[in-house]
């Protein structure tokens, strides 16, 4: 199967806006100030969407290296797990978190992933006060998780069909490379190339087409070089 390449997506500016939509409803529904979907940048998480809402204190673009950074979405994309903090002031493993600094005490997230279940990033409200949140909320995020990954999926069975494409098109040109008249010389079987100069024709197949050779004798050869050996043809 075709390898995804996870870093070489990009997002098309009708999911973006789509994905916007998704976060400012968040936060005027919920009444949070961030709704917030970010994305995994090599070593990085980015913010791809910010709530439009002028308290938020995020900005799409924005990102931080992941790797101990002490961030919620940090353990959402390493658990792959949703997390809910009520109020990281009273709880010691979020007590120093780095968005604390922003005064947003209170965290829900959730993991996004691609359909092959590589992480994509995370979508997550913050709130500025103590919010455990309803169960409403969380099944509200877990729908818009549902779109977003919809969404992915579709940009991951691009990128397949993109790749199988470039495949058989490559294999077609190997064909028609291959076809039609192959000067060879009657004698050491070396090919000529389209330079005019002499090859053989392991190395040509190598070098051209990426076409590797095992060796052995067929039982006409077995037979001529081994006689003693009794080999029916």
């Amino acid at each position: 199967m075709s390898q995804f390449k996870r870093d070489s997506i990009t997002i098309p500016e009708a999911f973006q806006h789509s994905w916007q939509q998704i976060t400012d409803l968040l936060s005027e529904l919920i009444g949070v100030p961030a709704g917030l979907v970010m994305q995994l940048q090599g070593e990085k998480i980015q913010v791809l969407i910010a709530s439009s809402n002028e308290d938020n204190p995020y900005t799409s673009g924005e990102s931080e290296v992941l790797k101990d950074s002490g961030l919620y979405c940090e353990e959402v994309i390493s658990s792959q797990q949703r997390l809910l903090v009520p109020n990281a002031l009273k709880d010691p493993d979020w007590d120093h978190n780095p968005d604390i600094k922003l005064d947003m005490i209170s965290y829900l997230g959730f993991p996004i992933s691609f359909p092959d279940h590589t992480p994509f990033g995370t979508l997550c409200i913050l709130d500025r006060k103590e919010n455990a949140y309803l169960p409403a909320v969380e099944q509200l995020m877990g729908k818009f998780k549902q779109v977003i990954e919809a969404n992915l999926e579709i940009l991951y069975m691009n990128q397949l069909l993109d790749t199988k494409h470039a495949n058989i098109t490559g294999f077609l040109h190997e064909i028609k490379a291959l076809r039609g008249v192959v000067p060879i010389c009657s004698n050491c079987k070396s090919i000529r190339d389209q330079h005019g100069e002499w090859h053989h024709i392991e190395q040509l197949l190598d070098e051209e087409h990426e076409i590797g050779f095992s060796h052995g004798l067929c039982p006409k050869c077995i037979q001529t070089l081994y006689p003693e050996l009794e080999i029916e043809v």
